[in-house]
């Protein structure tokens, strides 16, 4: 997760620190918006762990590292053990290192499945097994979604779960000032169509109703991929969009160039985009919301993830300058709400009696909600107490994904780096320079035919 969200992070990082230093819990049990209750009849009857260890490795630094560590607190007094988190920014590269060396942590939180994936196959992580599947499917919302995402290949080929995931974020939003909506007279829509009639509403009474950029740097075009997977999951169902990212259906097919003219309805029409379409892949992504906050408004809405209020102005007030909707699903094809995103997932790479418990903790709301109060994270987990998150922008992030029918990850990120961060991004550049949908989806697919 992005640290937009982390608007009193120092504030919260002095407050945490001192409490941990005292040997306190963050959260003083029994007050505020968490599930104590659960928590408490957990606890007593938490097995005594004490003297044991539960080591966690993971890519979160300072901040977030102290957040995680006053969350393991609770785990620690409830059992009597030590849980003990190391972060690292060459995560992904240690890993790997520590479980080809047999000294792998107990716990490895992986920022995305595919390297998890990886260490399946060969034997390095140890299976949830299919008491926590079936607890991940009743109680996150999408619960299938998230069991499947944690599925993968064993030694042997087998499928079975690995990945429990904690923290995640939210991709299928659209940004828009309410005061600009309400002096035009414009409501938030909550299906596509009404979108589309928004879209063309806002061009009808002469204003840009859309900023869209997609520059960014040797990554230009990213942005542009976001909407195509959006416009997949709102046009095909997920097993189509799964089809689609693992290459069984080829990246020409017609369903995939529909998704692709779906962003083209929006991104290719001078109208409907500020500084008209030709604009659209040499403006960066990081300045293309601002025209949302200029007098009078060079747009009125802008597609893009959660992160995306960092680069809105100094002193922009939520609720009043900026806030966002969640980027509906059409009416009339009958597939739910779909949300778009990424995530962190636990997966046990050294097992132990501690270990176990660990993970069974995992499933407690306040497992959840102490990170909720404290920073920018998210969780499908659908008993949590929706007043624990630290801010009202949070929340509404957290009940659109208790919202959600369908979760999926990012697809670029999920096919090969010369696809997902080579020719999808630079397809997408060429198409909304006026290059046909199906010579830009049969080219990208020609680049991944080379790559077999």
């Amino acid at each position: 997760m992005k640290t937009i969200f982390y608007a009193s992070a120092a504030a919260l990082a002095l407050t945490a620190g001192a409490a941990m230093a005292d040997g306190h819990l963050t959260f003083k049990p029994g007050e505020g918006d968490f599930s104590w209750d659960s928590y408490k009849a957990w606890a007593d009857n938490a097995p005594d762990l004490s003297g044991q260890t539960v080591t966690i490795f993971g890519p979160w630094l300072n901040p977030e590292d102290g957040y995680f560590s006053n969350m393991l607190a609770y785990f620690e007094e409830a059992t009597g053990a030590d849980a003990i988190y190391t972060g690292s920014d060459s995560f992904e590269q240690q890993i790997v290192i520590d479980a080809e060396a047999g000294s792998a942590p107990n716990v490895a939180v992986f920022p995305q499945p595919g390297l998890a994936a990886v260490m399946a196959s060969k034997g390095q992580l140890s299976p949830l097994g299919s008491d926590m599947a079936q607890w991940v499917a009743d109680n996150y919302a999408a619960g299938q979604s998230w069991v499947d995402l944690g599925t993968y290949a064993d030694a042997d080929g087998n499928d079975q779960m690995y990945g429990f995931f904690y923290n995640v974020n939210v991709k299928s939003l659209v940004w828009y000032s309410p005061e600009n909506f309400e002096d035009a007279g414009y409501e938030v829509p909550t299906t596509m169509e009404e979108l589309k009639a928004l879209t063309e509403q806002i061009v009808a009474d002469g204003e840009t109703p859309w900023c869209i950029g997609l520059g960014s740097g040797a990554a230009t075009g990213w942005p542009a991929t976001d909407w195509v997977e959006d416009m997949m999951l709102r046009t095909v169902s997920p097993d189509v969009y799964d089809q689609w990212v693992s290459n069984e259906i080829p990246f020409d097919d017609p369903r995939v160039i529909n998704a692709i003219e779906e962003f083209g309805w929006f991104a290719r029409d001078d109208a409907k985009v500020s500084g008209g379409a030709g604009a659209v892949a040499s403006t960066d992504f990081r300045d293309s919301p601002k025209g949302m906050f200029t007098s009078p408004p060079q747009c009125y809405m802008h597609r893009q993830a959660s992160f995306v209020p960092a680069f809105f102005p100094e002193g922009t007030e939520f609720g009043v300058d900026a806030d966002f909707f969640y980027l509906p699903a059409y009416a009339d094809k009958d597939l739910g709400n779909p949300v778009l995103g990424g995530g962190t997932l636990m997966a046990v790479t050294n097992p132990s009696d501690a270990t176990s418990a660990f993970m069974e903790f995992l499933k407690l709301p306040i497992s959840h909600e102490v990170m909720m109060a404290q920073t920018g994270f998210l969780t499908p987990h659908k008993d949590v107490k929706l007043e624990a998150y630290k801010d009202d922008t949070l929340r509404g992030l957290g009940e659109i994904l208790l919202g959600a029918t369908t979760f999926r990850f990012d697809g670029s990120d999920l096919m090969p780096g010369g696809v997902g961060a080579g020719t999808f991004w630079t397809g997408m550049v060429d198409y909304t320079g006026g290059k046909d949908a199906t010579a830009v989806a049969s080219d990208i697919q020609t680049s991944w035919d080379a790559l077999k």
